[in-house]
């Protein structure tokens, strides 16, 4: 089964999960439009297979397609932003 990423709002964060079985999660607080990354992580038994980058990159795709903006709190989302400038649009200039 291919991993999957959602939002789950009631628990503030965004999720990969196989099944039913979390993989991992990108943690967030939402003020208004504008969603604030505090936190990543990944089950230690999937580190270094690109799950991190599969859940930041459709998480931005969803505020992007939400019409919101990011700030990058957490290294994690902070440097994967960097190494793909075609998503430093997103980030808050206020941030």
């Amino acid at each position: 089964m291919e991993p999957t990423v959602h939002d789950a709002p009631d628990a503030d964060r965004y999720e990969i999960r196989d099944g039913d079985r979390l993989l991992g999660l990108a943690a967030y607080q939402r003020r208004g439009e504008t969603v604030v990354f505090t936190h990543t992580e990944i089950d230690p038994d999937s580190e270094g297979s690109g799950l991190g980058g599969t859940l930041v990159r459709a998480a931005l795709d969803d505020v992007r397609g939400r019409g919101g903006s990011v700030v990058p709190q957490c290294s994690f989302v902070r440097g994967w932003i960097e190494r793909h400038p075609e998503y430093g649009d997103l980030v808050a200039r206020d941030s």
